[in-house]
């Protein structure tokens, strides 16, 4: 009889032993839970995904909880780091330069809608009235300096030397700039905040939404790359997991089209293909 005690009170043991480890040690997969952790970075991109991408997901019985960044390679580490999970704060360009020069791990969904680059009004309110030794602010970052050097050429006010790629130029590849333009580069969010400073500014659209600058303002728009088009960016090692699935499967969903065409006035996103 006291050996079956024993064997009853053992057996009890050992179950609460296996319930504390699943309920203390064992966390539940991002997967079990459906919670997606987006590193949102100040920008439209991420007001996109929040109201209409969202609702979409929490449908498909999916938790978004945002994790505002104020910086965007600051949201990348935490990806990279498997802090957050998701950001559409990039372009292709910016993500590859950013795995290069952190040594990261990120890779891209699917190509999202963008908004372009281009150059706005600052002292002067028309391309018409460039001069010799005009003022021109860039953004500084690799990614977006050769973007704004690529609306430059677009514009025909600079041309870059042969055989460079337009997607590393730099201000060492202008071959010639007809103009002399004063050319600065500077962290893109001071720019808006600079514009009495200069005669033209060249914006991302992630620059300019905060700043409540209108594209209507916008004097020329760049023809977007391949690489310049936002995507959704995750580390590599979730890109095959279900949320991440479901996050590609919105984007591309019949609802989210619907959206995108009752919200874009004016032709403010460009839409990839």
């Amino acid at each position: 009889m006291r050996a079956k005690k024993k064997y009853i009170i053992g057996t009890i043991i050992a179950l609460f032993g296996i319930i504390f480890i699943f309920t203390f040690l064992v966390k539940p997969s991002k997967t079990e839970t459906n919670t997606i952790r987006l590193a949102s970075s100040p920008g439209p991109y991420s007001d996109l995904f929040l109201k209409g991408v969202k609702p979409i997901l929490e449908k498909e019985g999916y938790k978004v909880k945002n994790q505002s960044f104020s910086d965007l390679s600051l949201a990348d580490v935490a990806i990279n780091n498997q802090e957050a999970d998701l950001n559409v704060d990039q372009h292709t360009a910016y993500m590859n330069n950013f795995n290069t020069e952190k040594k990261a791990h990120l890779t891209a969904l699917t190509k999202i809608p963008t908004v372009p680059t281009g150059i706005y009004p600052a002292q002067k309110k028309s391309l018409d009235d460039i001069a010799d030794g005009d003022r021109v602010a860039i953004p500084n970052d690799p990614s977006n300096m050769a973007r704004a050097f690529n609306v430059l050429v677009k514009a025909k006010l600079i041309t870059l030397k042969k055989g460079v790629d337009p997607i590393k130029a730099t201000s060492k590849d202008i071959a010639t700039n007809k103009h002399n333009l004063k050319i600065t580069a500077m962290q893109d969010v001071q720019i808006p905040r600079s514009r009495s400073d200069f005669d033209y500014v060249i914006l991302p659209g992630s620059t300019a939404y905060p700043a409540k600058i209108s594209t209507k303002t916008m004097l020329l728009s760049e023809d977007i790359k391949p690489d310049y088009y936002l995507v959704a960016a995750v580390n590599k090692d979730d890109k095959d997991k279900k949320w991440a699935k479901a996050v590609n499967k919105a984007y591309h969903s019949k609802e989210f089209k619907h959206y995108m065409e009752t919200h874009n006035k004016d032709s403010f996103w460009n839409i990839p293909k």
